[in-house]
C-alpha cells in the first residue's frame, strides 16, 4: 500500500509526540529509539514489498534467507543460517554472555494465487503472502536495524543482548523445530513476536496473558472401496458416498458428543477421490484439522472421530484408514512477558489502542515450539487501514497497511531494551 499523508498519519505523529514528549527525562532513549526505528521505515516497507512480491512456499525459502541474510550482513550483524540454508538468526554486537532476549518472524508463504492489484503483487503463480510473514519479518528486522543503530550510538541505557530469528516453515510446523534443532534458543531467557490482525486497524495491538491460540492437529482419511460404472453403483463400494457420510456424521456427531464448555473445532479442507464423472473410483482421501484448548477434549474429539469412521465404515462395506499428525500445541503467553508489551505498547500508542483478547484464537502458531522451552509472549498488531473492509488472513486479497510495520518494531524493541534492564530483572547494575 502505498504511505501518502492523511488525516490518520497525522494523527499518528500528534499521537506518539504526545506520548513521547510527557515522558519523564529519564525516558529519553526511549524517544531516541522510537527516532532510531523510524529512520529505517522505508526500509521495512521495501523489505516487505519485495518479500511479498517474491514468496517462497515452506520448505523452500532459500532466497528468502539469502535475501535478508546480505541485507543483515550488509548493515553489521554476524548472522548464521538455519538447516539447509533456510531460516536467519542474528546477533546484537558486543552484548556478551548475559541475558539474552530473542524477537522472532517467520518467511513462507502460501500456495494462493494474489488477487490484488498493487504494485509489489506475488510474481510467483499461485503463491503468496496471506498470512503476513513478509510484515513480521519486516517489522523484526526494523527492531533489530533500530536496536543496533541505539546501540552503536550509545542510545540505550544498559547492556542488551538479543537474536533476531526469521524461521521458514511456520504454516507446516516445522521451522520452528528446524530452528530449535540449530541452537537457536541456546543462551537465550526469554522470546517475543507478533502476528498481523486484520481484525485490527493498523495504530492498536491485541494482547493475551497464558492460551492465546489452539492445539492443531492433522486429520489424514483414506476410504478404500471397490470402483465401477457411476451407472451400476450397486456393483461397487462407493468411497465418495462413504466420504460423503463420513463428513456429515463428523460435523454431526463430533459437536454433539463432546462437552460445549471445551472448544473443538473439526473442519475437512480437501477431498480427492476419482478422475472420471462417469467412474466410481476405488478410494478417497480427506484432509482436515482439529482444534482444541484443552488437552482432555482434544483426545476425546480424536477418540470421537475414530468411533464415527468406524461406524460409517461397516454401513458402507469400505475400509476407512484414520492418521493424525500433530501439529503446533497452543502458545501459551507468559504473564509477565505479555505485561511487557502491553506496558510498551500502551506508553506508544495511548491506553485505548491496546486490548486485552478476550477469547483464545482456534488458529495455531508454531511459535508454541519456543514457548515450551523458554518464557515467551506473541501480539496481535493491527494491520488494516482504519475505515477500511479487512480482508482476512488466508485470503487472495489479503494485504497490511505499511503504517504498522514502524508501529510492530518499536514495541519488540523498546521491550527487547526494557526486559534487559538489570533493576527489572532482579539482577545487580554491574553485573
Amino acid at each position: 500500500m502505498a504511505i501518502r499523508p492523511n488525516a490518520f498519519s497525522i494523527f499518528f505523529s500528534v499521537t506518539f509526540f504526545m506520548n513521547t514528549s510527557s515522558l519523564p527525562d529519564q525516558n529519553e532513549w526511549i524517544r531516541e529509539l522510537d527516532r532510531t526505528v523510524d529512520a529505517f521505515q522505508d526500509r521495512m516497507v521495501r523489505t516487505r514489498r519485495h518479500l511479498h512480491a517474491h514468496p517462497e512456499v515452506s520448505g523452500e525459502e532459500t532466497e528468502t534467507t539469502r535475501y535478508l541474510e546480505e541485507l543483515l550482513a550488509s548493515n553489521g550483524f554476524s548472522v548464521r543460517t538455519g538447516a539447509a540454508g533456510r531460516g536467519v538468526i542474528a546477533e546484537s554486537a558486543g552484548s556478551g554472555s548475559g541475558p539474552r532476549i530473542a524477537i522472532r518472524a517467520d518467511l513462507d508463504a502460501l500456495p494462493i494465487q494474489d488477487a490484488k492489484s498493487v504494485a509489489y503483487r506475488s510474481s510467483v503463480r499461485g503463491v503468496m503472502h496471506a498470512c503476513g510473514h513478509d510484515a513480521h519479518a519486516a517489522a523484526v528486522l526494523g527492531a533489530a536495524l533500530g536496536l543496533a543503530a541505539a546501540g552503536k550510538s550509545g542510545i540505550l541505557p544498559w547492556p542488551v543482548a538479543w537474536r533476531a530469528v526469521f524461521q521458514p516453515a511456520e504454516e507446516t510446523n516445522q521451522g520452528a523445530l528446524e530452528m530449535i534443532e540449530a541452537g537457536v534458543l541456546e543462551g537465550v531467557d526469554a522470546m517475543l513476536a507478533l502476528h498481523v490482525d486484520p481484525s485490527r486497524p493498523a495504530g492498536t495491538i491485541g494482547h493475551r496473558s497464558g492460551v492465546l491460540t489452539a492445539h492443531c492437529d492433522e486429520v489424514h482419511v483414506l476410504i478404500r472401496g471397490s470402483g465401477g460404472h457411476a451407472a451400476r453403483p450397486y456393483e461397487s463400494r462407493d468411497p465418495i458416498a462413504a466420504a460423503a457420510q463420513l463428513i456429515n456424521a463428523f460435523y454431526v456427531a463430533v459437536p454433539r458428543s463432546l462437552d460445549p464448555r471445551h472448544t473443538v473445532v473439526l473442519t475437512f479442507g480437501s477431498i480427492t477421490a476419482g478422475k472420471r464423472y462417469n467412474a466410481i473410483p476405488d478410494r478417497a482421501v480427506l484432509k482436515g484439522t482439529v482444534r482444541s484448548l484443552d488437552g482432555d477434549a482434544r483426545l476425546r474429539a480424536m477418540e470421537r472421530v475414530r468411533e464415527v469412521a468406524e461406524g460409517v465404515a461397516r454401513a458402507s462395506r469400505t475400509e476407512i484408514e484414520m492418521t493424525f499428525k500433530s501439529g503446533p500445541p497452543s502458545v501459551l503467553n507468559d504473564p509477565d512477558l505479555t505485561d511487557l508489551i502491553r506496558q510498551c505498547a500502551v506508553d506508544l500508542l495511548g491506553s485505548e489502542r491496546v486490548q486485552h483478547i478476550e477469547e483464545p484464537s482456534m488458529g495455531g502458531d508454531d511459535f508454541a515450539h519456543y514457548l515450551n522451552r523458554v518464557p515467551g509472549s506473541l501480539f496481535r498488531l493491527g494491520c488494516s487501514p482504519p475505515g477500511a473492509t479487512a480482508t482476512g488472513l488466508h485470503t487472495p486479497d489479503f494485504d497490511v497497511d505499511e503504517r504498522a510495520l514502524g508501529i510492530g518494531a518499536k514495541i519488540l524493541a523498546r521491550a527487547v531494551v526494557r526486559w534487559s534492564e538489570p533493576k527489572a530483572r532482579g539482577r545487580e547494575a554491574n553485573q
